[in-house]
């Protein structure tokens, strides 16, 4: 199976009916995204495929289309993606294992809302969990990544 991963054209062995997620991180060494629940409730294995959010742990490679954009693939110029800057200014991570799954549902945000409401971000978010409470801190770091984005940061 032919996929095209953070850019990267990569070339995967495997059961077409083996979910993203563990072709990404089992076969092609991509850890950013997380097993949290297998059933795509909590958001951890969260990746974009052609820009859009999906839950990775229960995509099958039969279905895969388009390019997949991981945690590790946000940035392409060796910089901190607007939204990772805003997560570390915000001190978002507590435990942080929801975090690349968050970060990635931020990302697709703002790819298609410059400047999101509170609404806008309870819909975009409310498919990722984070057990730690972190959500005042997600809710600031977003719009702090919205104004970043803004600025060209």
């Amino acid at each position: 199976m032919h996929l095209i991963v953070d850019g990267k054209p990569i070339d995967i062995e495997a059961d077409p009916e083996m979910p993203l997620l563990w072709a990404l991180r089992d076969l092609a060494g991509k850890t950013g995204p997380k097993f949290g629940c297998g059933i795509a409730a909590c958001g951890a294995c969260t990746v974009h495929m052609d820009g859009t959010p999906v839950r990775s742990c229960i995509l099958p490679l039969r279905e895969v289309q388009g390019e997949i954009t991981t945690i590790e693939g946000i940035s392409t110029d060796g910089k901190l993606h607007p939204v990772q800057q805003a997560w570390l200014e915000e001190q978002v991570a507590q435990c942080g294992y929801c975090q690349a799954g968050q970060i990635m549902s931020a990302v697709a945000l703002l790819d298609e809302i410059d400047n999101p409401s509170d609404e806008d971000i309870d819909n975009a978010m409310g498919g990722n969990l984070c057990r730690c409470g972190t959500y005042p801190r997600i809710r600031a770091a977003i719009k702090k990544a919205a104004a970043l984005k803004t600025a060209g940061i």
